[in-house]
Parts: structure tokens; sequence; C-alpha cells
């Protein structure tokens, strides 16, 4: 199964026309580089659907963006990184320039969206305000392989964490996690389509807690539950302590 999972992504990859001789990412580490290394490509937004996004995540995608027509939710756009004022912001108030130069911030970019389309993290965020809650459609791509021919349990706490972190953020500004609890109920199929449902459970000062569970697309099987506190960051003085 995984065999033929890469294979199909491979010729996606083909089709899309890659430049000549560039390699997968992992294969060198220098072309991998290169290959973020342009500021289109850092603006190009990767929450919405692509060669490698399968049936289910698309049919997920046309209903959740349906219901933004009413707005009642919203598509959260995504980038390889975040916005350059952002991160000037972020580095005024929050980040100990002693810890990243300005270089190594340049190549920063964001993990979960550090694999060429459809080997990693293939995903959209749906976000609704007056519910508190945010929805993420999940693609695992066969890079995330832990058991053979199942998603490694880390690249699942990696999304609940993205997805909860996301909403914080959304709630309260800038947040870091304190403490994720996850409990995996049954093993996830590689290149399977995830429905992860988060939602502020409550607030207490600058500590915000959520839920969150992951389920199948026809939602009938409960992969994995979680709960999480997120702490809302002061400036710099406070960071460490959080």
């Amino acid at each position: 199964m995984l065999r033929s999972c890469a294979a199909r992504l491979r010729t996606l990859g083909a089709v899309r026309g890659l430049p000549s001789g560039r390699r997968a990412p992992g294969s060198e580490r220098r072309v991998a580089l290169r290959s973020f290394s342009s500021e289109e490509v850092f603006l190009k937004d990767c929450s919405v659907p692509n060669p490698s996004w399968n049936k289910d995540l698309r049919l997920l995608f046309d209903q959740f963006t349906k219901k933004c027509e009413d707005g009642s939710w919203k598509r959260l756009s995504s980038y390889k990184r975040v916005s350059a004022p952002v991160i000037k912001d972020f580095k005024t108030h929050f980040l100990d320039p002693e810890h990243m130069t300005e270089e190594q911030m340049s190549q920063a970019q964001l993990f979960t969206r550090s694999f060429d389309e459809g080997l990693g993290f293939e995903y959209v965020m749906f976000y609704n305000d007056v519910e508190k809650r945010m929805v993420c459609l999940f693609q695992a791509g066969p890079y995330l392989e832990g058991v053979p021919g199942f998603l490694h349990g880390g690249a699942i706490a990696t999304m609940v964490d993205a997805t909860l972190g996301t909403c914080a953020m959304i709630i309260g500004g800038v947040v870091m996690t304190a403490n994720l609890n996850i409990s995996y109920k049954r093993p996830v199929p590689l290149c399977s389509v995830l429905v992860i449902n988060s939602q502020l459970d409550k607030v207490e000062g600058r500590k915000l807690f959520f839920s969150c569970n992951v389920q199948s697309v026809d939602e009938k099987t409960l992969y994995s539950e979680a709960t999480s506190l997120l702490i809302k960051l002061k400036p710099k003085s406070d960071i460490k302590s959080c």
C-alpha cells in the first residue's frame, strides 16, 4: 500500500513539472533547502486544493467552503512561513535575539509546511468564531509513516497541537503549548484523511483550555482524543517562564 501511494505522489510531482535535477525532501539536504528559497513559494497559500489531495479531502473542503458563505465559518490561509510583519512584531516583543541570527530567521519555515505537496502534512483549517471551534481537515502523506502502513503518532500530535495552537492564537493572541495530553484509540492508515475537531473549553487569566478529537471522514471511527493547556505570552521577560 505504501509503495503504491508513494509512487502515485511521485507521479503527481512529475506532472507538475519539478525542475530538472530536483529531488524529494530528505534525499539531499542542500537541494531541499533551496526549494524553499523563493519568496513566491513562501507566499503560496497551501490550504487550497492541489493535485495531491484525494477525493475525501476535496469533498470535505467543498462542504466547509459552503459553510463559509453565510459567514459562520472562515477558511484560514496557510503559508510556509508567517508574514514578514508578524515575524517582525514577534521578534520585537517575544524573541530573544541571542538565540537566532537574522540569517537563521530568514531560513525558518513552518514544520507542517516543510514537505513537498502530498508527501507530508496536507491540511486546511476552518474556524467558527461564535462557537470558538476549529476544524482541521488533514491528509497524511507517506513521509509521515510510523509502524509500516500507519501514521506516526507524533504526526498526529503535531497536527492536534497545530490545530489547537491556531485556534488559541485567534482567541488569545500569541500563545504557546504548556500541556498536551493525547489518548490514541486506533492506529491511522497512512495516506488517509482525518477530521480534527477542537474547541475552547474555558479561560482562566492567561490560561486557555481546549479539548479535541480526531475522527475518520465519516465520523464513525475515533482515532484520538486530546486535551491541552495553552498560555498567552507576555513580552520577552515572561517567555522563558512559560
